[in-house]
């Protein structure tokens, strides 16, 4: 073997396991969600899978003839690629939004098998290559830094470039089939003929697998797997799915029509704040939901929405109704980022309603962030917050006192059992930065929709928050706070 084609073939293949890496991420977001434990139970098993590779070619290298065994390796990584997504399907189901040991058990499905094989690549090619013992060190040395200049190259170029121009399938469809294909000349190249007939088989059906399986997404944007229903019981209806959560109705025919109890919540907060137009941002789009609303029953109000996904903006205006108005900015970004652009003390109510899954963005939550958000709102400005916890609350407890360490009031709004820390779901979070919140106004207005919600005292929510911590940008752990939630979230 040429040193050329030694470098290209450990290049690749270490590649290719990283964009494998990210690529699973993508593919098991619909059903365990986009998270700390998901990223470490994701990387934890292509480790594993690294290291069992490297050990493995290793041994194999010193039993038998390496050059033997390069070909099929590479195209049992292609077959085992291409079936990786329709597997994560077929078995993503059972595990829907489940904890560490789903999410490491449906990677190990879904990906450890073409990893091992792609890793043990890299002995393989180094016992062809070693010459004596004399030169192990520098052919060890360079070929390892061959994979991880391919490592790199395979990490920069999936999470900058091809995730932000191809949908995740088709990447999968694409490295498997190049896979398979180095795999069956290796094998032509040796004159096995029938291993390499029987080989384009196995591909071609593990391609068509995949081709038939499709995937969970009407439509896969640069963040998420997002899918829209039809309400069968309102013509106008739509739902909203980003990846495992039930994110947002829309009906197209009524914007004053609230479907989810956490939005007809924040409405009634909004409802309490003096009549007339209102100028508010809002943390997180999805299907633009409460700015159309807000809109609606306020005419002459302005909403500005920080929105990290434009492809999901592009979905709502295709798929849920929106329209671009004269009285509505689409700010495309990270809210962290975008939040100091916005004129201080312009706004009249800021809106928390931005999630990574079935948790909010860490960063959104800590006092670092809320203090910008406080400086966002004009006098008796009033901020908002949607999040979702369960038993014991321990994600919504630390969210409230972080609220309370910036703001002059917090109160909590949800039903009596919620807020007695027996059941979970929706739990909004009402902040105001100078005077009190206007609790009489806010349980008037969910008393007249006839809502169960209570809204906390300040006694209440600091018992509500007990001995929780206050978050902080060096010690915000969301997911490990967040409670183990039913499979699947509907608001």
């Amino acid at each position: 073997m040429s040193l050329l084609s030694a470098r290209t073939l450990v290049f690749g293949s270490s590649a290719v396991i990283l964009v494998l890496e990210i690529l699973a991420g993508r593919l098991m977001a619909p059903y365990v969600g986009v998270s700390l434990e998901t990223f470490t139970g994701i990387i934890g098993v292509f480790l594993a899978g690294i290291a069992l590779g490297a050990w493995g070619g290793g041994v194999l290298a010193d039993r038998t003839d390496p050059a033997r065994l390069l070909g099929p390796l590479l195209l049992a990584s292609g077959v085992a690629t291409l079936l990786g997504p329709p597997i994560v399907d077929a078995l993503g189901a059972a595990v829907r939004t489940g904890g560490p040991v789903e999410i490491v058990a449906l990677t190990a499905a879904g990906f450890l098998v073409p990893t091992v094989a792609l890793a043990a690549v890299t002995p393989l090619v180094i016992k062809l290559r070693l010459r004596s013992l004399a030169e192990t060190g520098s052919v060890v040395g360079s070929f390892s830094a061959v994979g991880t200049l391919g490592s790199l190259v395979g990490t920069f170029a999936t999470g900058f470039v091809l995730l932000a121009a191809f949908p995740s399938r088709p990447l999968v469809a694409a490295v498997g089939v190049a896979l398979g294909l180095v795999g069956v000349v290796a094998l032509v190249h040796r004159g096995r003929l029938a291993a390499a007939g029987l080989g384009v088989a196995f591909a071609l059906a593990a391609a068509a697998t995949l081709a038939v399986a499709g995937g969970p997404c009407d439509v896969e944007t640069t963040y998420y797997c997002a899918s829209v229903e039809i309400d069968p019981t309102r013509p106008g209806g739509r739902v909203l799915w980003l990846d495992a959560l039930r994110h947002s109705y829309v009906d197209l025919d009524d914007p004053t029509h609230l479907e989810f109890r956490y939005t007809q919540v924040m409405a009634d907060v909004v409802a309490a704040i003096p009549p007339g137009p209102l100028d508010v941002a809002y943390i997180g789009g999805g299907g633009f939901t409460l700015p159309r609303h807000t809109g609606a029953v306020r005419p002459g109000s302005t909403a500005t929405v920080l929105e990290i996904d434009g492809d999901l903006v592009t979905l709502a205006e295709d798929r849920l109704g929106l329209v671009a108005r004269h009285d509505l900015t689409v700010v495309v970004g990270d809210a962290r980022l975008a939040l100091p652009t916005l004129p201080p003390g312009g706004f009249g109510a800021v809106v928390g309603d931005a999630f990574g899954g079935l948790s909010v963005p860490w960063h959104l939550t800590t006092v670092e962030f809320l203090e910008q958000v406080a400086g966002l709102l004009d006098v008796g400005g009033v901020y908002v917050v949607n999040v979702i916890d369960h038993p014991p609350l321990d994600f919504a407890r630390a969210a409230t006192a972080t609220l309370a360490a910036v703001f002059s009031d917090v109160a909590v709004i949800a039903p009596p059992d919620v807020v007695a820390g027996t059941v979970g779901g929706n739990v909004v979070l009402v902040a105001v930065v100078h005077g009190e919140v206007d609790r009489a106004g806010i349980t008037a207005a969910i008393g007249e929709r006839g809502g169960v919600e209570v809204v906390t005292d300040p006694a209440a929510t600091y018992r509500f928050i007990g001995g929780a911590r206050v978050l902080v940008d060096d010690f915000a752990p969301v997911d490990q706070l967040l409670s183990p939630r039913p499979r699947r979230v509907a608001p």
